[in-house]
């Protein structure tokens, strides 16, 4: 063989080995909200390293946090329109599919393990079923949320003691009309301006998990977080179904497995989380009050049943009853 037939020869041998490679080589890019130290970015990007590992490389994971890819709804319409593959999502998902509304109903569970059976039972199936059906999202896996708890600068352990209390509610007609059933005077405004409306007695309380207690610096401006849990709710990892069409089924199994591995990192993450923000604003000089939660349950409950739709009111109902 002469050198231009061993170079042509090469050059074949190198397209031969290329290409397959090439086309076998898929990144699926993830965009979520939350940032850089939130459990749920640790577990997406958990999710990225266990699917490379699992496809040997061919499938890589972009994680973009902080909204840096796009807002939730814009990245849910994106994973529609095939532009966007992966994002983290929760009850927003009820604007096409109203069963996931189910994912953020107060004092429908009580304990983080009356959440994980219906998420990870047979009304969960019906709601991942659904929403891949109307919205052409799949649910993967899914991440839980630290419960929303109240703070104020007095302790509240019965909705008795609500008589008169001016609270910051985000701007849901379900979350307002929950908190007047509850004895409160619930005032909808934008996250961003909560600090400076109870640093200056515009309101007297608010409501959001640990998490966001901690970032926002509520301790500056509250004394007690009361601990009501009214809302213990889940977030789904989803993939868009039209980058789900286009795996393999060998790749289909390696996502599943994947995202299993990455929710069981997240759980752990959680717990630990939960405890270290109770610790931390206690360090800090919040004082955590025990409700009487079956109290504000019963209370609630009809306002509940009020705010939420035909379809999912019989599973309301008997989450209220069990």
């Amino acid at each position: 063989m002469n050198a231009l037939s061993r170079v042509a020869a090469l050059m074949l041998a190198g397209v031969l080995l290329a290409g397959p490679a090439v086309a076998q080589e898929v990144t699926l890019k993830l965009g979520h909200l939350a940032n850089e130290e939130s459990t749920w970015h640790k577990a997406a990007v958990r999710f990225g390293e266990e699917l490379a590992a699992l496809t040997d490389g061919r499938i890589a994971v972009e994680v973009y946090p902080n909204e840096s890819l796009g807002k939730e709804m814009d990245l849910i319409n994106g994973m529609q329109l095939g532009t966007v593959d992966m994002t983290i999502t929760g009850e927003t998902l009820q604007n096409w599919a109203p069963m996931a509304a189910l994912l953020a109903v107060p004092y429908a569970y009580e304990r983080l393990e009356d959440m994980d059976a219906v998420a990870g039972g047979e009304i969960g199936d019906r709601i991942e079923q659904q929403i891949v059906e109307m919205a052409r999202v799949r649910p993967i896996a899914y991440f839980a949320r630290g419960p929303r708890n109240l703070t104020s600068n007095r302790p509240i352990t019965s909705p008795d003691d609500l008589a008169g209390l001016k609270l910051r509610v985000p701007n849901v007609p379900l979350f307002v009309d929950v908190w007047s059933a509850l004895g409160a005077q619930p005032v909808p405004m934008a996250f961003s301006e909560v600090f400076t409306a109870l640093q200056n007695g515009t309101i007297d309380a608010q409501e959001n998990p640990l998490a966001l207690i901690h970032s926002a610096n509520f301790n500056e401006v509250q004394s007690h977080v009361n601990l009501t849990e009214h809302v213990r709710s889940w977030i789904y990892l989803t993939i868009s179904d039209l980058t789900w069409s286009r795996l393999s089924e060998a790749d289909r199994e390696a996502v599943l497995e994947a995202a299993r591995r990455a929710q069981a990192y997240e759980r752990e993450l959680f717990l630990a989380d939960e405890e270290r923000l109770a610790a931390l604003l206690q360090e800090r000089g919040m004082t955590f009050v025990d409700v009487d939660k079956a109290a504000f349950a019963a209370r609630a409950r009809d306002a509940v049943l009020a705010n939420v739709n035909d379809e999912i009111r019989p599973i309301v109902e008997q989450l209220f009853a069990d």
